[in-house]
């Protein structure tokens, strides 16, 4: 059950409008990193916790999220105030209203489409989806993806600080920022809670290669540092060491019926390339410069 406070968690104060700033903010909104995907994301996981614990603080922040929500979106609001009646209205000359509309971004959409309201749009006006959560139902799974969850709305805030001179409006947003820096703590606390949290899930990893690092990747810039040597790693650099590391041949093998086996074996038949082949090719009878060595018609 939800009971709405009509004040804002946070107060908003903005000197003046700027709708161009106006839709950057929406990605704080409706983008992948914002205060609905997060509310969203906590919300389903902490209905599905088993954990009483965990499922209290998951829905207390949810909820906190959703105040976030509104306050960015009355930030949002806010910055487009001004032009929103004067759109309604048809306050001002076409030419001067076109250029309060158009201040670069997506400004004029948000003003056209949505009346200046905040939209469940991010700032490229791309729509809010679902896909935007990315729960697997397993709680060191998804605490560890909310910690980078946090992180990187975190950095969007900061971003969007570096954006604005606006002084009440970096008020606001540093107040959300540092929120998101609160939520990744508890979200630690809590992952670092659970004894046995990694690896994630209850299958161990085969000890055979739990504790290799292949080095796939070689040439100048090769680098070791704790990720890949030290007590816990064997470092395979070797490349016929890193090809069917299981000791098999390396090849794909199924088993088949004789009918199955039959069947492909015609289905391989027809569609079998001649290697002793060389048709003319429309390649060969519209070649032009730059299409290199080409069949001589």
């Amino acid at each position: 059950m939800f009971m709405h406070n009509k004040r804002l968690m946070y107060t908003v104060r903005v000197s003046e409008p700027n709708p161009a700033l106006a839709s950057l903010m929406l990605e704080q909104f409706g983008g992948p990193q914002g205060e609905l995907a997060a509310a969203m994301r906590y919300f389903t996981q902490g209905i599905a916790d088993e954990d009483p614990g965990r499922k209290d603080m998951l829905i207390d922040i949810a909820t906190e999220e959703l105040s976030h929500l509104e306050v960015i979106g009355s930030i949002v609001a806010m910055l487009t105030k001004g032009t929103k009646g004067k759109l309604a209205e048809g306050a001002d000359a076409t030419a001067d209203l076109y250029a309060n509309i158009t201040q670069g971004n997506g400004s004029h959409t948000l003003q056209l489409l949505y009346g200046g309201g905040p939209a469940l749009v991010n700032s490229a006006g791309q729509l809010w989806t679902a896909g935007y959560i990315d729960s697997i139902g397993d709680p060191t799974c998804d605490l560890r993806s909310n910690i980078a969850a946090e992180s990187r709305a975190k950095i969007v805030y900061e971003r969007l600080i570096n954006l604005t001179d606006d002084p009440g409006v970096k008020d606001a947003l540093t107040f959300l920022m540092t929120r998101e820096i609160a939520h990744q703590k508890s979200f630690e606390k809590a992952l670092y809670a659970i004894e046995n949290n990694f690896p994630p899930g209850k299958l161990p990893g085969h000890p055979e290669y739990v504790n290799k690092y292949y080095n796939m990747s070689q040439g100048p810039g090769d680098t070791r540092g704790p990720w890949n040597q030290g007590e816990q790693w064997e470092f395979v650099e070797q490349r016929h060491d890193q090809q069917a590391v299981d000791g098999g041949d390396g090849n794909a093998t199924v088993r088949l019926a004789a009918a199955e086996m039959a069947a492909i074996e015609k289905v391989s038949q027809r569609t079998m390339s001649r290697p002793d082949a060389n048709p003319t090719t429309g390649a060969d009878l519209g070649a032009g410069p730059g299409a290199g060595k080409v069949k001589q018609v």
